[in-house]
C-alpha cells in the first residue's frame, strides 16, 4: 500500500507540475483548443487553485462542463508586451481602433445569448454613436468590417462566440453577410483579470488622458493587501489605514513570485529594497525553491537577478528566435552588435545594421526591401527584443539586458548564398540549441 500511495502522490505531483506550466503559458484553457490539457486540469483542480492562490494570489476557476479553465493573471504594472493579435498572416497586435471595438462589442455581448453578426454590429453602430467619447463605427466601410471581423475573431478564438452558421470572414467582403453565434455570457465575464472594474473608477471621460496611468493602477488595486495598493502606498478608500505585517508580507510574496512566474527572468535591480530583501530571506528563498520546484521548472540565481527555465518548453508562451516573422530573425542578427556595444546602440546605428542585413540577403525579407526598409526593420526588431525583456532604452540607445548574453549568432555553410547566417535556437523560458538560416516566413511589415 505504501508503495501504491508513493506512486499515486508522484503522479500527482507530475500532473499538478504541468497543470501549473499549462496555464502559465495560457490563462485561458479551453477543452476544444487542448483536450489533454484541459482533462488535467480539471482533475488537479483542487491543487492547481490552491498553488496559485499562495504563491502568486491568483484565482483559478475550472467550468467542466463549459469545458474551460479561467487562470486570472493579475499584473502590479502594466505590460504591453502580450498584445491582442489578428487573426491573419502576420498576426500584427490590436491598434486601438480594435480595442475600442473590443470592448463595446463585449458590452453588447453580455445579454445576448443568441446574435447574429448584422444585429451585433447594429447594436455596436448605437452604442458608439450614443458615446461622446467614441468614434462612431460604420460597416459600410471595408476597413471598419476588417476591424469588426479582428474582434470577431478573437472573441471566438477565446471561446466566447461559436459560429453556428456562416463564416465571420464573409462579413469582410459584405456587411450583408449572414452568419449566427452562440454567446457564452460566463465565459466572457470570466476574460477581465482585473480585480476592479473600470466603470467602478468612475472617471469623466475627459479626466482620463491625463489620469491614464493612475487608472491603471486602480482596476489592479487589491483589498485584501490593506494600505499596501500595490505600489507601496497607502489606500485612499474611505476607513483603510496602513497594511498589517502580515498583509505587507503577503504582498511581497504575491509580488515577487507573479512577476517571476509570469516573465521568467527577474533583475534585482527592477525589485524594491522591501522586495529584494523578502526574496533574498531565508523564508523567501525557501519559499521562492519549493514553488519553482513544484511547478518543475529550474531555478538560476544569477548576480544580475533569477530566471526560470522550463525543460520541457511548456511554460512558454512566446518563444525566441523563431522562423514565424522576419522581424523575429532579425531581431536575433541584430541582438548580436547591440549586445557587442556596452553603451547601446543608437537609432540610426541600429538602422545601418538593418541595412547590411538586407544587403547580405538581397532575397530575404522582400517586404522590408525598399528606401525606408532598414529602418522599418530595425525599428520592428527592437520591438520583439523589448517584447521578449532581452533589450531596455536608456535615453536615445538601445541596450542589452544581461539575459541577452545568453543568445549567440553562429556561421553556417550552405549551399543557398543568401542566406548564411544560424542562430542558437531557445524559448522564453527553455534554452535549446539548433541552427538555421533566415526564413521567408511573413513579414510583420505586410500588416503594418
Amino acid at each position: 500500500m505504501s508503495t501504491l500511495a508513493n506512486q499515486l502522490a508522484a503522479a500527482e505531483r507530475t500532473e499538478v507540475a504541468r497543470g501549473i506550466r499549462l496555464l502559465l503559458a495560457r490563462p485561458l484553457l479551453t477543452e476544444a483548443a487542448d483536450p489533454a490539457g484541459f482533462e488535467l486540469v480539471r482533475r488537479r483542480r483542487e491543487p492547481l487553485a490552491k498553488w496559485f492562490d499562495y504563491t502568486c494570489g491568483w484565482s483559478l476557476v475550472v467550468e467542466p462542463r463549459r469545458g474551460y479553465a479561467r487562470l486570472a493573471k493579475v499584473r502590479a504594472h502594466a505590460d504591453a508586451s502580450r498584445p491582442a493579435r489578428r487573426a491573419r498572416a502576420g498576426r500584427a497586435p490590436f491598434d486601438r481602433r480594435r480595442y475600442v471595438l473590443l470592448c463595446v462589442t463585449a458590452a453588447e455581448l453580455l445579454s445576448m445569448p443568441m446574435t447574429t453578426i448584422g444585429l451585433l454590429a447594429d447594436r455596436v453602430v448605437q452604442a458608439t454613436a450614443a458615446d461622446q467619447a467614441l468614434p462612431a463605427f460604420d460597416p459600410v466601410h471595408r476597413p471598419e468590417r476588417m476591424a469588426f471581423v479582428d474582434v470577431l475573431k478573437l472573441l471566438e478564438s477565446y471561446g466566447v462566440l461559436r459560429a453556428v452558421d456562416g463564416a465571420t470572414e464573409t462579413y469582410v467582403e459584405s456587411a450583408e453577410a449572414k452568419v449566427l453565434y452562440g454567446v457564452d455570457t460566463t465565459l466572457l465575464m470570466r476574460l477581465p483579470a482585473a480585480p476592479v472594474g473600470a466603470s467602478g473608477l468612475a472617471v469623466p471621460p475627459d479626466e482620463v488622458p491625463a489620469r491614464f496611468e493612475d487608472l491603471l493602477t486602480g482596476i489592479v488595486r487589491e483589498r485584501r493587501y490593506g494600505g499596501a495598493a500595490g505600489d507601496g502606498t497607502a489606500d485612499d478608500a474611505p476607513g483603510t489605514g496602513a497594511a498589517t505585517e502580515p498583509q505587507r508580507n503577503l504582498w511581497l510574496r504575491h509580488s515577487v513570485l507573479r512577476r517571476l512566474f509570469d516573465d521568467p527572468v527577474v533583475y534585482r535591480a527592477e525589485l524594491t529594497e522591501e522586495e529584494l530583501a523578502y526574496v533574498t530571506s531565508l523564508t523567501g528563498r525557501q519559499i521562492l525553491r519549493r514553488s519553482v520546484e513544484q511547478a518543475g521548472l529550474l531555478l538560476e540565481e544569477r548576480a544580475e537577478g533569477f530566471l526560470l527555465v522550463d525543460p520541457d518548453g511548456i511554460a512558454t508562451d512566446v518563444r525566441f528566435p523563431d522562423d514565424t516573422s522576419t522581424a523575429r530573425v532579425a531581431a536575433l542578427l541584430l541582438l548580436e552588435p547591440v549586445r557587442a556595444a556596452p553603451a547601446g546602440l543608437l537609432p540610426e546605428q541600429l538602422a545601418e545594421a538593418g541595412a547590411d542585413l538586407l544587403r547580405r540577403f538581397p532575397r530575404w525579407a522582400k517586404a522590408y526591401q525598399s528606401q525606408e526598409g532598414a529602418a522599418r526593420l530595425a525599428d520592428d526588431a527592437v520591438r520583439v527584443l523589448r517584447d521578449t525583456g532581452l533589450v531596455h532604452r536608456v535615453g536615445g540607445r538601445v541596450v542589452a539586458h544581461p539575459a541577452a548574453h545568453r543568445y549567440r549568432v553562429a556561421e553556417t555553410t550552405s549551399a543557398d548564398t543568401d542566406t548564411g547566417a544560424g542562430r542558437r535556437k531557445t524559448g522564453k523560458r527553455r534554452e535549446a540549441t539548433g541552427a538555421a538560416a533566415p526564413a521567408g516566413g511573413p513579414d510583420e511589415g505586410d500588416e503594418q
